[in-house]
């Protein structure tokens, strides 16, 4: 029995935007960075899950969003990130996602997935620097709060 199998050929590109990259140094310089990724008046009306990615030197190689949910949720896959970060080659990622409600107290389910993505890219050799939870008011940092 003679079967050939057929692979669709993928093709992959990054074309960086910015000729000046910003340089995260900080979890207030990367609120900074996020917070006008949210329209106006979106960032208490529904849950959002975004990425941003960085070079070795902790600058900005962008950002994407990877989920949107409804007010209480937003489902994220962690090899959607993955893929993003590889695709850009970035070496680190923030994760961030906002709470509709004003409430910067990490839920169960942030835990688990920022523990689930930390894991998951720890194998490819790619550091999670921070989970931010952003509202228009502040932010709740993972990694200044010693939960990372």
């Amino acid at each position: 029995m003679n079967i050939d199998y057929a692979v669709g050929e993928v093709e992959l590109s990054y074309k960086p935007k910015f000729k000046s990259l910003h340089q995260v140094t900080c979890s207030g310089d990367a609120y900074k960075y996020l917070l006008p990724t949210y329209k106006e008046g979106t960032i208490c009306y529904k849950e959002y899950f975004k990425v941003l990615f960085l070079n070795q030197s902790n600058k900005v190689l962008g950002y994407t969003l990877i989920s949107e949910g409804g007010i209480t949720d937003t489902t994220v896959d962690v090899r959607v990130i993955l893929q993003a970060a590889l695709l850009t080659n970035s070496v680190a990622i923030i994760l961030a996602h906002n709470h509709p409600s004003g409430n910067l107290k990490p839920s169960r389910q942030d835990m688990e997935i920022t523990k689930q993505v930390k894991d998951a890219a720890q194998i490819m050799r790619i550091k999670v620097l921070d989970h931010l939870i952003l509202t228009d008011a502040g932010y709740y940092s993972f990694a200044d709060e010693g939960k990372l």
